[in-house]
């Protein structure tokens, strides 16, 4: 048995030639070798590429691009000297404007071949900056007692290592442009090697670091990190424990918020809440929401999935009354606070796991007119039939799963008398294969 799997597992030494017939979901080339599909990173549809086999599996195999042979039309020279190594970024070898075409394509076929379902009407992508756009990430942090330094930056692609960065062109500039600070900042620390990872937040009034520190810090480490955040202008918080231990270190009075483009309101949050990467994006997709939602004033809204209020609110501006629902009860109390700073009396929140029965809830008895749905990853199946006994006319779904948005599409068109009006895709994330999606159910 051994023996076999060592054989199985044996790797060819040299490079091999392939031609590249597609692009798979995740934006890697796909080709056949001998008859056996190949998933080769770093390749594009229509060329023909050198690549070294990474793993050979039963059904599949993975390799890397060695060398083109014979570029696509489409390919760019990457801007990140790091990338292929780093795993933050897929797409950049992608010409950007192919890069959000890529992603329709993606969102249309899993909606037809997953859902059964094609929008009559495909919207126009939603645009924003392609570098330097990213509020939110999770950098990794690490010391490497070989090299003798610490290494701040993300995961390399298909490695638990840390990638070894002088800089991130798609992290806002007050971090991206940071990380060697950042790295010579922990390697000075008496724990320079029990500070775990780094949480970014960038706010429109500041920007702020969650320093993971898995022993109590020295009085000379607490003072080092205070002072950095007084020189680099950057709000600076300790996670001790779990997400509840986050507290600010320097200002101690640290208070996080961003407003809303076109909505007339401003919503604080804190460093470790869910809030769309991308901010420019944002405010797009909040609009194109509200214009899909065709709020005229007396209209009751449902918003499930609600987190800090970054729909609700907008929509409480243009409707008779909002409920938001959302299973975290911190993001609910902080929606309710951003609902009081915002002068709203017309929306109100509740806490409920909705991946659970939602019936037993009062204000899912209630009669809703609009329902704005914006789920995690894993979607919105489980809550389906309880929207659709609400009978609203219109529903406003925004994914982050065009899988999952696929499957829940059928389910409203085939077993609950909707129709999908219109669909289109949103850059949320350039660079990247990760697919953002808003998509409009009109009632039949």
């Amino acid at each position: 048995m051994s023996a076999r799997r060592s054989r199985k597992q044996r790797l060819p030494e040299t490079p091999v030639a392939a031609t590249v017939e597609s692009l798979s979901h995740d934006g890697r080339g796909v080709a056949r070798v001998e008859g056996k599909t190949v998933f080769i990173d770093g390749a594009l549809a229509g060329e023909e590429v050198r690549f070294r086999y990474r793993s050979r599996r039963r059904s599949f195999d993975e390799g890397e691009v060695e060398q083109v042979l014979r570029p696509s039309p489409l390919r760019v020279t990457p801007k990140c000297p790091h990338f292929g190594v780093c795993g933050g970024c897929s797409l950049q070898h992608m010409a950007g404007e192919r890069q959000i075409e890529f992603k329709q394509q993606i969102l249309l076929d899993n909606l037809q071949r997953l859902g059964g379902v094609s929008p009559e009407e495909v919207l126009p992508p939603l645009r924003g900056p392609r570098w330097r756009y990213r509020r939110r990430a999770r950098l990794s942090v690490k010391y490497v007692r070989k090299k003798g330094r610490v290494l701040v930056g993300f995961r390399e692609r298909h490695s638990p290592y840390v990638a070894e960065l002088q800089q991130c062109d798609v992290l806002h500039p007050a971090v991206g442009l940071r990380i060697e600070s950042l790295r010579e900042l922990i390697g000075g620390l008496h724990a320079y090697d029990r500070i775990a990872q780094i949480e970014v937040a960038v706010a429109d009034n500041a920007a702020a670091l969650v320093f993971r520190n898995l022993d109590e810090l020295q009085a000379a480490d607490i003072e080092r990190l205070r002072q950095f955040g007084r020189d680099q202008e950057l709000h600076i918080y300790l996670q001790p424990g779990g997400p509840d231990s986050v507290f600010a270190l320097y200002p101690s009075d640290s208070e996080l918020s961003y407003r809303v483009a076109g909505a007339e309101v401003e919503l604080q949050f804190r460093p470790t809440d869910f809030v769309q990467i991308n901010a420019a994006v944002n405010d797009a997709m909040v609009t194109r929401a509200l214009d899909l939602l065709q709020l005229g004033g007396s209209e009751r809204v449902l918003d499930l999935f609600c987190g800090i209020g970054n729909f609700s609110l907008p929509m409480a501006r243009r409707a008779t009354q909002v409920v938001g629902v959302e299973g975290d009860r911190e993001l609910v109390d902080r929606a309710t606070g951003n609902a009081r700073r915002n002068g709203l009396a017309n929306v109100e929140f509740h806490v409920a796991n909705l991946a659970e029965d939602a019936a037993r809830h009062a204000w899912a008895r209630e009669q809703f007119q609009r329902v704005l749905l914006d789920p995690p990853r894993a979607g919105a199946l489980e809550v389906l039939p309880q929207v659709a006994a609400t009978a609203p006319d219109r529903i406003v779904y925004v994914s982050c799963h065009p899988g999952t948005l696929a499957r829940d599409a059928g389910q409203l068109v085939q077993r609950h008398g909707y129709r999908l009006a219109c669909a289109g895709v949103m850059d949320m994330f350039p660079h990247t294969a990760h697919v953002e999606s808003i998509a409009l159910f009109v009632r039949r």
